[in-house]
């Protein structure tokens, strides 16, 4: 009898180990959907799109992101970088370009009003899916540039100096690169984009 309760017991003990391995390996339980400390999808500002639609950065989650800083009345950099990111979109495959998002942000919130944002990726041929343009508010903006170490400053009402760097964050709002600079080489940014969308 007691070699019986033993069998039993054991059974039960296969039958628990069972279930919980099971369990582990369940979709539910994956990694995948944690934010890290060092993902930007812990920001909670609030963002307006060209469409003027209301999103969060987390609502971005899921692609590879490549992100700039400009303003729309900016006639020296701004260019340059919008150039840099078109020249970046260029070159990367048609198989990969489905895994990314290219994203604008205004750091002049009260000039570049979402139909401002659209005009202008209207008149550079951005307006495709894969390029969002964000405005927020001030204090969103600063703590976003805070985050990619983008420093900017109001030199007069229309005009601002800025830093100039394109960043690259995975799909779970890790930082992974910065590009620094105009019209500088961008091969190491493109390789790292295709290395991330290879996955």
């Amino acid at each position: 009898m007691k070699f019986l309760n033993h069998i039993v017991i054991v059974a039960i003990a296969v039958s628990l180990i069972s279930c919980n391995s099971k369990k582990s390996e369940s979709p539910n339980s994956s990694q995948d959907n944690v934010i890290s400390e060092e993902s930007i999808f812990n920001l909670t500002s609030k963002w307006k799109t060209e469409e003027n639609e209301t999103l969060e950065l987390k609502d971005l989650k899921g692609k590879a992101l490549v992100m700039v800083m400009i303003y729309t009345s900016c006639k020296a950099a701004c260019p340059r970088l919008v150039a840099d990111m078109r020249n970046i979109e260029s070159q990367i495959p048609k198989k990969n370009s489905q895994k990314i998002r290219f994203v604008l942000i205004s750091i002049d919130p009260k000039t570049d009003t979402p139909s401002r944002l659209k005009n202008f990726a209207q008149e550079n041929h951005m307006d495709a899916p894969q390029w969002t343009f964000l405005q927020g508010t001030e204090s969103g903006v600063r703590e976003f540039a805070n985050v990619l170490a983008v420093k900017y400053k109001q030199i007069s009402p229309i005009d601002f100096s800025h830093s100039n760097i394109i960043s690259v964050f995975n799909p779970k709002g890790e930082l992974i690169h910065q590009q620094e600079g105009l019209n500088i080489d961008n091969q190491e940014t493109v390789e790292t984009i295709i290395k991330l969308t290879n996955d």
